[in-house]
């Protein structure tokens, strides 16, 4: 039987992994591990170590690990047809069932769903939906996506474009020369002469960059604004009071289509079905993934609203079949998982769970970190978390990025057996927590991050970085 480190050994070998240092995994000088199951909210890897994940894989694992139900769908499914495509009118029941759920969630105004395999791809799939949508209008000028700093939408050339974040678009040539980035709705890193704002100020203030952003390029140009209901992987951050209804005024009045980004919140995480319904957002498409199947299988969808669906069936009576599509859109077994996901989320009540134990998580946040030395804010929604740390938070002094804080807090987290991640672009902790996560759980999670965040807050005490 291989040895949890002759495995990792192999792996150096063989594999390019996502979002890592790629000569110093290869060499040996940065750290692996093999992940060989998983109950509840914890992992446990090969040498028996287990962890609680604290950030639910990557904010998707909503039901937990070890699901034996949704392992059964899938099987039951594998047996009856595993696979056909759903190019020309090909389906499978599974995905009618699946389609009706989604859009019974989601509310009125929705039409169709249209299925892929990550939120990367579906975010391709709404640019190529906003491109179509207006050369059927026969407004080809109008091609222009804006999206904001520090939005996350993706990794590829178009969604990675689409993604505000530096890492993703240094050496790689984007953002393309459509894509458009405005204000991030980030109360906390607010410029120094906004210091006085309120929150529905700032919001006004965003709304305002944005209305300046589409004027200055020119509303005929300008074709649709996404936006994640609350900042993901930016730092999660939820918006400032007022800001969607003051962006979505400035969108109405020039014509510019809305798509949600709803990969992180939606099916439950922020306590609602759709971060959209948690904040008013009434948007024209919709963007799913991670939490349709908690990630059982791979699958995402793009949700199409009535708006955009009569457009869709014109341009196709006018220039025949549309030309887009994916080998694996509608796959039987994501679908069967998705399914299976879904019944439970509604069978074990976790949306509601994610608003009342996700308001305790909020709360103890709050109570453990709300005046710790460097701790310059704790916030989140629902079963989404971050911590952003501070060399003097009264004044939200960053600190030096090269004592790398978050990372160092993550890695004492990791050391407590608690998976929580370093946010990109800051020193910031995240977490999302699956939400099946009890009371109990969520004070476990509290206790062993602050002994992390102590533990390099005294090294950092030791070395003179704080005063």
């Amino acid at each position: 039987m291989s040895t949890h480190q002759e495995l990792i050994d192999r792996d150096r070998k063989v594999t390019f992994h996502a979002s890592t240092h790629l000569r110093d995994f290869a060499h040996g000088d940065a750290p692996g591990r093999i992940i060989t199951g998983g109950q509840g909210i914890n992992i446990v890897d090969m040498d028996g170590r287990e962890f609680i994940d604290g950030f639910a894989g990557l904010y998707c694992v909503n039901i937990g690990y070890g699901r034996t139900e949704v392992a059964e769908a899938i099987y039951k499914q594998a047996l009856e047809m595993s696979y056909y495509h759903t190019y020309v009118g090909h389906s499978n029941e599974a995905q009618i069932r699946l389609s009706e759920k989604i859009l019974e969630l989601a509310g009125p105004g929705m039409s169709k769903v249209y299925y892929g395999m990550s939120g990367s791809d579906a975010n391709e799939t709404q640019l190529k939906l906003v491109r179509y949508y207006n050369n059927v209008l026969g407004r080809p000028q109008k091609k222009k996506v804006i999206s904001r700093m520090r939005g996350y939408h993706g990794s590829g050339i178009a969604s990675g474009s689409l993604t505000g974040l530096k890492a993703f678009h240094d050496h790689f040539d984007l953002p393309i020369d459509t894509i458009r980035h405005t204000e991030a709705p980030y109360y906390y890193h607010r410029a120094a002469e906004q210091e006085g704002m309120s929150e529905q100020e700032f919001s006004a203030y965003c709304a305002t960059r944005l209305e300046e952003m589409i004027l200055a390029e020119g509303p005929d140009t300008v074709a649709a604004f996404i936006g994640e209901p609350v900042l993901g992987t930016g730092g999660i951050v939820p918006p400032p009071e007022g800001y969607w209804a003051a962006i979505q005024a400035v969108l109405d009045k020039y014509d510019v289509l809305l798509i949600a980004d709803e990969v992180v919140c939606g099916f439950g995480r922020i306590g609602s079905n759709f971060g959209s319904h948690h904040y008013g957002i009434k948007p024209d498409l919709i963007t799913v993934a991670k939490g349709l199947t908690s990630a059982y299988q791979p699958l995402s969808g793009v949700i199409v609203g009535d708006r955009v669906w009569q457009v869709l069936e014109q341009g196709t009576g006018e220039y025949g079949p549309i030309g887009h599509g994916w080998t694996y859109s509608g796959h039987a077994l994501g679908c069967a998982a998705g399914l299976a996901n879904l019944e439970i989320i509604e069978r074990e009540g976790l949306t509601a769970n994610a608003a009342e134990t996700g308001a305790y998580l909020q709360q103890q946040m709050q109570a453990t970190f709300g005046d710790h030395p460097i701790v310059g804010q704790a916030r989140g929604v629902g079963m989404l978390a971050s911590l952003e740390f501070s060399a003097n938070p009264a004044k939200r002094a960053h600190f030096d990025p090269s004592l790398k804080v978050g990372p160092r807090i993550a890695a004492a987290a990791l050391e407590e057996n608690l998976i929580a991640r370093a946010m990109p672009q800051g020193d910031i902790l995240g977490f999302a927590p699956p939400l099946i996560t009890t009371r109990d759980q969520v004070d476990e999670i509290i206790a062993r991050v602050k002994r992390a965040v102590d533990k390099v807050t005294d090294e950092l005490t030791r070395d003179g970085a704080l005063r």
